[in-house]
């Protein structure tokens, strides 16, 4: 079976290795000259879309684009997978764009630095219900246990409504971190280098990462909103004097 991967930025390059390290057959597909990727044979478009399997590995804000420019020249039988960190716009966009082809809504909840960190042993791996036969669903279950992922399966919705408390909120407070400027300190605490590794770690991808995790997910602006509350309530505990009365 040959796997394409469409898209090598920094997530494209790593996960394409990792299917490659898996022992897959990889073709991968860039618009822009990338450095060679160990066991990745970078070839054209064509090649590519015409793979067996196929993961789009492309920013959440060009998908849209990308599939309606690619989408007639997807092999008929090729499943198609994408790798977007929300999931109910990126299924709505496969269920315009690929008119009855295969896919299934996927999101590996990791990248580069997490599995260089701890390894890929039980990184959580998103699978969303599939428009595709059950048993290959199943095939490709199997297969990323097989690697060695924790694949979880749940629906578009629920998936973007606990990314947005969980990778929303990181990234959000990793940004917001970021733009305080803070300085290391010889007295920084245990905490205070906690902090600064969350800024280090969500930092560290691009902005259009953070911004289309804000944008696209429906239940990102819910977050911000509790967060902007839970700050405020905070706030006011502060200007409260010892009788509980506010100055």
């Amino acid at each position: 079976m040959k796997i394409g991967v469409y898209g090598l930025g920094r997530f494209g390059s790593f996960w394409a290795g990792l299917l490659a390290d898996a022992g897959h057959t990889v073709l991968g597909y860039s618009r822009t000259p990338k450095a060679p990727i160990p066991g990745v044979v970078q070839t054209g478009e064509d090649e590519v879309l015409s793979a067996d399997a196929l993961f789009y590995c492309v920013a959440i804000s060009s998908l849209d684009e990308v599939l309606s420019r690619t989408a007639e020249r997807i092999g008929k039988d090729t499943l198609v997978f994408d790798t977007c960190s929300v999931k109910v716009y990126p299924e709505s966009l496969m269920k315009k764009h690929l008119a009855g082809r295969p896919f299934i809504p996927s999101h590996p909840m990791f990248g580069p630095d997490s599995a260089a960190a701890k390894g890929l042993k039980d990184l959580p791996m998103i699978m969303c219900p599939g428009f595709c036969p059950e048993e290959t669903f199943e095939a490709w279950r199997r297969e990323f246990e097989r690697i060695t992922f924790k694949v979880l399966v749940m629906n578009s919705y629920r998936h973007d409504r606990e990314a947005a408390f969980s990778q929303g909120i990181t990234h959000f407070v990793g940004r917001t971190l970021q733009e305080l400027n803070l300085p290391d300190t010889e007295i920084g605490t245990v905490g205070f280098k906690s902090l600064m590794t969350i800024v280090e770690q969500t930092c560290n991808d691009p902005m259009t990462l953070f911004l289309d995790l804000q944008r696209y997910n429906p239940y990102t602006e819910m977050m911000r909103e509790e967060l902007r509350s839970a700050l405020d309530k905070t706030m006011a505990m502060i200007g409260e004097n010892r009788d509980g009365s506010v100055k």
